[in-house]
């Protein structure tokens, strides 16, 4: 059996899953296979110890925590044993990611039918704990509609298998038999409480214990763990409709819309997504004009789907859905592209509205349901009671199925707030009991909701629950705390205990605001997706808890509750911290906006405050200092390189400064990049722009050409000239976490900038890390200080200044001609997360090219790659996603990267040069300047 963690980092990481719930457990375990897992069951019971089962932690009820023993499944329990296309099923761990098995289906034109938004991260086995749905289940049913049996561990140790028998199969097995002939002593009870509709997730599902709808395994989905755990799973596969059709209609209201749900659902829906302007604007707000498509007239909107094999089928029903509609104004969606813009303002809404009102928003009534005909009026008593109890909420959901999802400006983090969010979530319990709703419609009770059961069910219902759970875990040793306690009348836990943020004391060792700012993680799991975007490059190279976003916020938040984790300098936080690469990649990923680069800096430099840092903190956190020294005698440079370059001396000063022994360092630039260019003849002619050479394009060897931004420039009818005194951005004082230092360079440099934007002249940066200082760190460490908004929005990538070059020069730049040009582009970290790396691409494809973009990180990151300790890491990061696509590369195709990390990481692990963006553009046009050879 593998190793029990009981190390305080581990606990940390495993006391929240996505809910606003902390429960420290006694344990963690990561059960290697199927043995492991029944074997730490076994032993958990015998021992006494409540054991808590965890998939990817994103449930949003508190569903996944505990204060056992927590089995987390999804690190290693992945397998999908067996696709069957003729049964149309498959057999799975409960750790297989739903994306996954998605992905393995495919090829059979098979799918998994429950799609919720955290398909990417949430497991198998999860969702059968939560019942969880998604937009499509009016399609494809919840995940109790497609399982076919589960292999569960009960909580005698009994390991027992549950199936849905087939038509006239009768299936006799004990703990089925036993639960069967229980709920037929109730049958009129269950018969009149229990599956009234189809979202009604909370409590258990005792309907399919009926006789005449007997479904053992289809019952204990939504158990959320109480009953067994999950060894594996057999699970049903359906075929994807040929054709979709999406209608997009607009009402006076949200509930004016939800109105008009029960009509539409006479034409076979496969999705009906309902939302407001409230979730439009914040997805303008934040994500931009360009991000909100035009809508039909009106302030509330559905999105509906109808689907089919037959095209004429399909558009006759999203026909008569539009005709009968009662809209103020709609159309139906045939561009597939404005199709996904729209379903895009849906989910980034979705994510968006926990962090986009006046104070934080949180779950806890997440995901209430009610019978869809009912559905508006519900809608029009929930905002007066959001209103009554002097709170804001953004409400959207699956309108079809009645459900739907509001994040809530809870103020937890004050006295009494855990109190007044009781108060109004038992209010709303009785709001929705009252509309014959269900307080949870796929996300399950958790700690949320249990003990607001009694809104909902008689107490004979109840009783029958809990006997329910009595005889399946007489110990109560089942993620206890969640849904009924095993005696009637015997309450779960107050909505109101352990709630993670109430607990946050105000201590002096944290600085500033980042109490609230590491509280920004919901747990959502975003971090853990395996593709797409760049967060977290660690965890995808280790697939370790501690390396993802998520894991390091738990560790800063138990930092700042003050309880688990004490001191910066703690070893929990040097080792959750420790192979964060600092690309920034979160802050544009993560959902909640969470920037775990800046809380890395703020952390680094409170544990070393008033210390003697770390050798590498000087030898790389002042590296401006030794490329300005290196420019400035004579002859250094080369000396300093043929050094490094000696074996014993080489190594010796690595490790003396603190730098990884097996990387293969830069080299200094025996010139430096400013000197140099001051020979060449600078145009006379045209629109004066300044170029800001940064320390890296300054003095390391390999670093941006100057001369070619100087050439694309200057035939953009721009004069390019050089800053008259050096200018630091304290990017790698940032990093290391020095930020009194990072304050004082920032300031100099301020003093050399300011009155070059102040004068109108467009300053174009060269290194796209020390660009975006200015654009996102300059704020925070100079938040007084009004000549950073000024420089940021003074101060350009090349890319930028090229399109926006009629606003000086009064002429458009017309790029050179690209076409047939492939190019593979490695976006620098902090250009694609803080910059933004559209103008480039759009450029690129505007002259014609080919582009592949990169997503993720090149694994250098400035100084993490170089630092002792880092470089295995460093390389499979590398081996992650940019060393594949340039492996795949044809030998004709432009390797294109900006960030010198990004150029230096390619010439030490490929046999490829990377050109800059303007390297690649003067090599065009001189080559389209030069005439042909006759």
């Amino acid at each position: 059996m593998p190793e029990l963690d009981t190390s305080t980092l581990g606990r940390g990481l495993y006391s929240s899953d996505s809910s606003i719930y902390r429960v420290v457990p006694q344990a963690v375990l990561r059960p290697r296979s199927r043995e492991d897992l029944i074997a730490a069951v076994r032993a958990g019971l015998a021992a006494g110890i409540p054991i808590t089962v965890r998939g990817a932690g994103t449930s949003c009820a508190g569903n996944a925590v505990g204060t056992g023993l927590v089995l987390d499944v999804r690190q290693h329990l992945r397998t999908i044993h067996s696709i069957d296309p003729q049964t149309r099923t498959a057999v799975v761990d409960p750790g297989v990611v739903q994306s996954e098995l998605q992905r393995a289906a495919a090829p059979y034109g098979l799918r998994f039918g429950p799609d919720p938004s955290t398909a990417t991260r949430c497991t198998i086995g999860g969702m059968i704990g939560n019942n969880a749905c998604g937009p499509r289940a009016m399609g494809y049913g919840r995940s109790a509609d497609n399982v076919v049996a589960l292999e569960i561990i009960d909580g005698t140790g009994n390991l027992v298998t549950v199936r849905n028998p087939q038509a006239g199969e009768v299936i006799e097995d004990p703990l089925t038999s036993d639960l069967r002939a229980l709920v037929g002593t109730q049958a009129d009870v269950v018969r009149r409480e229990f599956g009234t509709f189809g979202r009604q997730v909370s409590g258990y599902s005792l309907e399919h214990l009926l006789p005449e709808s007997f479904q053992p395994a289809s019952f204990f989905a939504g158990t959320e763990g109480t009953l067994g755990v999950i060894v594996s799973a057999t699970v049903r596969l359906v075929p994807d409709p040929e054709h979709r059709r999406m209608i997009a209609l607009g009402y006076p209201s949200m509930p004016d819309a939800a109105d008009a749900v029960p009509a539409l659902r006479a034409y076979g829906l496969t999705a009906c997504e309902g939302l407001d302007r409230r979730i439009v604007e914040v997805v303008r707000r934040r994500r931009g004009e360009s991000a909100v498509p035009p809508l039909p007239r009106g302030d509330g909107w559905i999105f509906v789907e109808v689907a089919g094999n037959d095209l004429a089928d399909v558009d006759a029903r999203a026909a008569a859905v539009l005709d009968h509609s009662g809209a103020l104004d709609g159309w139906v969606v045939t561009d597939e592209a404005h199709v996904s813009r729209l379903w895009k303002i849906r989910s980034d809404g979705a994510g968006l509205a926990g962090v986009s009102l006046s104070r934080p928003a949180y779950a806890g009534w997440e995901d209430a349901a009610v019978p869809p005909e009912r559905l508006g009026d519900y809608l029009r008593a929930f905002d007066q009671l959001l209103e009554q109890h002097g709170l804001a909420g953004l409400p959207y959901g699956h309108f079809g199925d009645g459900c739907i999802h509001c994040r809530i400006d809870f103020d937890l983090d004050q006295p009494g707030g855990p109190q007044r969010y009781a108060a109004f979530v038992t209010a709303a319990a009785d709001v929705v009991a009252s509309f014959g709703g269900s307080m949870s419609g796929e996300h399950g009770d958790g700690r949320a909701r249990s003990a607001l059961l009694p809104a909902m069910y008689s107490p004979a219902a109840l009783a029958l629950m809990a006997d329910v759970k009595r005889r399946c875990d007489p110990d109560n040793l089942l993620n206890p705390g969640v849904l009924v306690g095993p005696q009637p009348g015997v309450p779960v836990r107050p909505v109101e205990a352990d709630i993670r943020v109430a607990s946050l004391p105000d201590l002096p060792l944290v600085s500033g605001t980042l109490a609230a700012e590491v509280h920004r993680c919901t747990g959502v799991g975003a971090c853990l997706t395996a593709s797409g975007g760049i967060m977290c490059p660690s965890y995808r190279a280790t697939g370790d808890e501690k390396d993802s976003t998520r894991g390091r916020a738990r560790i800063l938040q138990e930092l700042v509750n003050g309880s688990l984790v004490t001191r910066p300098d703690a070893a929990e936080v040097h080792d959750a911290l420790d192979l964060c690469l600092s690309c920034k990649g979160c802050s544009r990923d993560c959902p909640t906006g969470v920037d775990m680069a800046s809380y890395k800096s703020i952390v680094t430099d409170q544990a070393w405050a008033g210390k003697v840092r770390p050798l590498n903190h000087y030898a790389l956190g002042w590296l401006p200092r030794w490329t300005r020294m290196m420019g400035q005698v004579p002859g250094l440079a080369r000396f300093a390189n043929a050094a490094l370059r000696l074996p014993v001396l080489g190594k010796l000063g690595a490790r003396v400064a603190g730098v990884d022994t097996r990387r293969k360092l830069p080299s200094f630039a025996a010139q430096p990049a400013s000197r140099r260019l001051r020979r060449t003849d600078a145009p006379a002619d045209g629109v004066p722009v300044v170029l800001w050479v940064d320390s890296f394009t300054e003095g390391m060897a390999g670093a941006g050409s100057l001369e070619a931004i100087v050439a694309v420039l200057s035939a953009a009818g721009f004069a390019p000239r050089l800053l008259e005194r050096n200018a630091c951005c304290g990017l790698t004082w940032i990093s290391t976490g020095q930020r009194e230092g990072a304050r004082r360079q920032l300031r100099s440099a301020l003093d050399v900038l300011h009155p070059v934007v102040a004068d109108g002249v467009p300053v174009v940066g060269v290194e796209p890390s020390c660009l975006a200082v200015w654009r996102s760190d300059a704020a925070e460490l100079l938040p007084e200080d009004p000549r950073v908004a000024e420089v940021a929005a003074g101060v350009h990538t090349l890319a930028e200044v090229l399109a926006r070059a009629e606003e000086w020069t009064g002429r458009a730049w017309q790029p050179p001609q690209l076409t047939g040009v492939r190019i593979v582009a490695q976006p620098h970290c902090h250009h694609a997360s803080v910059l933004g790396w559209e103008t480039d691409a759009a450029l690129l494809r505007g002259a014609g090219a080919e582009v592949e973009i990169v997503e993720g990180c090149c694994g250098l990151a400035g100084n993490f790659g170089v630092e002792a300790g880092h470089a295995e890491l460093s390389k499979k990061v590398f081996d992650h996603d940019l060393g594949p696509a340039v492996a795949k590369a044809a030998p004709d195709t432009v390797i294109l990267a900006d960030g010198f990390s990004c150029r230096h990481q390619l010439s030490e692990y490929s046999d490829r040069t990377a050109a800059s963006l303007a390297e690649l553009l003067a090599d065009r046009i001189t080559a389209a300047a030069t005439p042909t050879a006759r």
